[in-house]
């Protein structure tokens, strides 16, 4: 039975990405060896361009490329030493996915009533209260629902 790796491994194009994909894993693996331990969790191996022998890495902010840029003969170095073959490093910063980040919520509407609601609350403040201010603001910006919704979700 054909495994999906001897399936994809069938078509030149992607038997190339898989040896890239893994040349790149490899890759990764003698950055973690040879960086500092603190930058090896706040930088990547992203790709390795075979033409010029240069490996490109994604640092997570720039003080990380910063310390990277200094590293570089040293990295260089410790890659040749691991067999690699390396002329250049070229560092990018590319911010980490960060899985606890919030995501950005959904859009919410104000219905009729509520936006009448906060209309008539900014109108009994002192036009220039800083609530009554930030009401305003809310209410200009805010989609407001033409139809109210029963409890049912029904329009």
């Amino acid at each position: 039975m054909l495994t999906a790796n001897d399936l994809f491994l069938r078509s030149e194009s992607t038997a190339r990405l898989i040896a890239h994909a893994r040349l790149i894993a490899r890759l990764g693996e003698c950055f973690a060896q040879v960086a500092p331990a603190n930058l090896g969790t706040q930088a990547r191996v992203a790709n390795y361009r075979p033409e010029t022998e240069t490996v490109v890495i994604h640092a997570s902010n720039g003080a990380v490329a910063a310390k990277i840029r200094q590293l570089n003969q040293r990295l260089q170095n410790g890659f040749v030493k691991m067999g690699m073959q390396c002329n250049q490093i070229e560092v990018k910063v590319q911010p980490m996915e960060n899985p606890a980040q919030s995501t950005p919520s959904e859009k919410r509407f104000l219905t009729r009533h509520s936006a009448r609601s906060l209309l008539a609350c900014a109108d009994a403040m002192p036009p220039d209260a800083p609530l009554a201010l930030a009401l305003r603001a809310l209410l200009a910006s805010a989609s407001i629902r033409e139809q109210e919704e029963d409890l049912g979700g029904k329009k």
